[in-house]
């Protein structure tokens, strides 16, 4: 991320700024066009099942004036879920539209519920029950269509720019024109003498509404409790990591959804006796080929020299300044300032190797590092090495 399109000083923006233009232009349009049609499916639903006296086409009605609140509300989260991360927001805003999949799940669960005990309370007294209007199965066919035409455009959108809300909506489009369908049979039924069979329709809309309401419901929480990643994509993504040159092992690889991307967690084992320098080469080499070829917004590489699940712990062992001072006190002597000593930290103890610069006795040195190493807490091994002078 450009730390340049970050606020700085905890400062907003003037200018709103989409962290991924095509994608909030896209899904702008998309939802504009959907509320304007949803406008005019809902007034004339609901006026044309009121004067036609079809309870389903004003339950329809009302399933698309829900559609129209719901537009509202993606605008809203494709605005805000579009910013650039901050300081308080540092993985970004994605879950904003996580957070409108529920609300907008909750939302419909209740309507269908809603629909689904006035239809049944209605049922309940069929002397009640009136025969519909013929004109209303004209506007009845003409939502079908535009619904069926809303979901196909909108599903385009959404798998073009890989948006989750955008394809929940474009699906709820699709319930919609479902739901359309169910009320033309209802209202065929009713004008061939089965009268009852308008209530069944707006009792069946209801269920429908509630049933994609929870489905909604249920996916945006299993994100907001961070659900891991279908089995197939995280062997993929095991996969390529375990493919990374460099990379001897793989364990702990967590993976958690945010909005259309992912996060990843893995440890990587490296050689224990390579540089610091070359095992963060190694990661980020790791870290670049799974955003590479997954849809992945980061990875959250930990470097081990070794299977820390089944090997030995060191974290009880003493710090360095604690071990060079144990080691002084065991030679009865401290290392030269010019010595470089590096230590591996392996299998529950330490490897040390000293490099030397000056003329020290190393053979005979040596001879008492291999005693101390033999029977000593913390060392296994302690190597020295000197530097050959320049010829």
């Amino acid at each position: 991320m450009n730390k340049h399109n970050q606020p700085q000083n905890n400062e907003i923006p003037t200018v709103f700024e989409p962290a991924n233009p095509e994608r909030y232009a896209a899904a702008k349009k998309s939802t504009w066009i959907s509320i304007f049609i949803n406008l005019l499916l809902s007034f004339m639903q609901v006026l044309a099942g009121y004067f036609g006296k079809s309870q389903s086409l004003m339950a329809d009605g009302l399933h698309s004036f829900a559609d129209l609140l719901s537009d509202v509300l993606v605008l809203f989260a494709n605005r805000h879920g579009n910013r650039h991360a901050d300081a308080e927001h540092p993985y970004g805003h994605a879950r904003i539209e996580t957070a409108a999949s529920l609300i907008l799940g909750v939302s419909l669960s209740a309507l269908g519920v809603g629909l689904l005990i006035a239809a049944g309370i209605r049922l309940q007294h069929p002397d009640q029950v009136q025969a519909v209007q013929p004109f209303t199965l004209w506007f009845a066919l003409i939502a079908l269509a535009a619904k069926e035409g809303m979901f196909r455009y909108m599903l385009a959108v959404a798998q073009r720019v890989r948006s989750q809300m955008l394809t929940a909506n474009a699906w709820h489009a699709r319930s919609d024109a479902a739901s359309s369908l169910v009320v033309i049979v209802g209202i065929i039924g009713n004008l061939l003498g089965y009268t009852f069979l308008d209530l069944v329709a707006a009792a069946v809309v209801g269920i429908m509404i509630a049933h994609m309401g929870l489905s909604f419901a249920r996916d945006a929480m299993a994100e907001l409790v961070d659900t891991g990643l279908d089995e197939a994509t995280v062997q993929s993504i095991r996969n390529t990591l375990k493919s990374t040159p460099g990379v001897m092992g793989l364990h702990e690889l967590r993976t958690r959804k945010m909005a259309d991307n992912a996060l990843v967690d893995a440890h990587i084992i490296v050689d224990p006796k390579i540089s610091v320098s070359e095992g963060h080469y190694i990661a980020e080499s790791a870290r670049a080929a799974v955003v590479k070829e997954h849809h992945v917004m980061d990875v959250m590489v930990h470097i081990d020299s070794e299977d820390d699940m089944q090997a030995k712990p060191t974290a009880y062992l003493p710090q360095r300044h604690l071990l060079l001072a144990h080691l002084a006190s065991r030679l009865g002597m401290a290392s030269p300032p010019s010595a470089r000593i590096v230590l591996h930290y392996l299998g529950g103890k330490v490897d040390a190797e000293i490099l030397f610069d000056d003329a020290t006795d190393t053979v005979r040195l040596q001879q008492i590092c291999s005693r101390i190493a033999a029977d000593d807490k913390y060392f296994r091994s302690i190597q020295l090495y000197q530097k050959s002078a320049p010829n």
